[in-house]
């Protein structure tokens, strides 16, 4: 029986879907780690909605939660690694895979069987990860927490906060003139995992905006992702 090297469950912006992800990125990341007989899903997760949720911040963690359950509940039926299970997170989709990356210790979903909800590696692609007013992508911090958050739920969402030793290595990647989420956003996660002493990699592009990934050629940006995934065992 083979046991893949790792899997990768992937989470996208709040725009886009589940069926419009693969054909956006076949040469990209979900495709290339295909391609090194590695596992990637594609994760359609529910958008933050008062409406339908008892409290929507929690919504998308959930869903994630619920995707590290189902995977780790069929690791020896899908031949996975158990001990390496990343994810991958562009944009919002960033702020929702440090969340998962951060906020593991706490089960918001049921877990009765206690399975491990924390990723064991995180790549986050030109993430969102603050909700503080200097940093945040306004319009994802009001999708998540509303108009008027409490500063108490502010702090909880800030990612680069909520950092611990226990959160997993991590690599990012950012351009210097992305218009649409700061590339603070990366520098301040980055700078809270090295003071806990997690073992991470930035890499900034100086030019390439919001979405790079799409435009810029696939090995400038993939190879180091990945030799940084091989120098952690992944």
């Amino acid at each position: 029986m083979k046991i893949l090297i790792s899997m990768l469950f992937l989470m996208v912006g709040y725009t886009a879907v589940a069926q419009q992800v693969l054909p956006l990125y076949p040469d990209s990341i979900p495709g290339s780690i295909v391609k090194l007989s590695k596992e990637a899903f594609v994760l359609k997760y529910h958008l933050p909605k008062r409406e339908t949720m008892r409290d929507k911040s929690y919504g998308p963690l959930m869903d994630a939660q619920q995707a590290m359950k189902v995977i780790h509940s069929n690791t020896v039926n899908w031949n996975l690694n158990p001990a390496k299970v990343g994810v991958i997170g562009y944009s919002a989709g960033g702020h929702l895979a440090s969340t998962l990356g951060t906020h593991f210790s706490k089960s918001y979903i049921s877990n009765k069987d206690n399975l491990n909800l924390r990723p064991d590696f995180m790549i986050l692609v030109y993430p969102a990860i603050s909700m503080s007013d200097q940093l945040t992508h306004m319009g994802s911090k009001i999708n998540l927490l509303g108009m008027e958050p409490a500063k108490e739920k502010v702090a909880l969402f800030s990612n680069e906060l909520q950092v611990t030793k226990e959160t997993p290595p991590t690599y990012l990647m950012h351009c210097g003139d992305d218009q649409v989420v700061d590339v603070n956003n990366s520098i301040v996660f980055y700078q809270a995992l090295q003071k806990n002493g997690v073992d991470a990699e930035l890499h900034l592009f100086p030019k390439g905006n919001h979405g790079f990934t799409q435009r810029l050629p696939v090995g400038e940006w993939m190879d180091p992702m990945l030799g940084f995934l091989k120098r952690e065992g992944f």
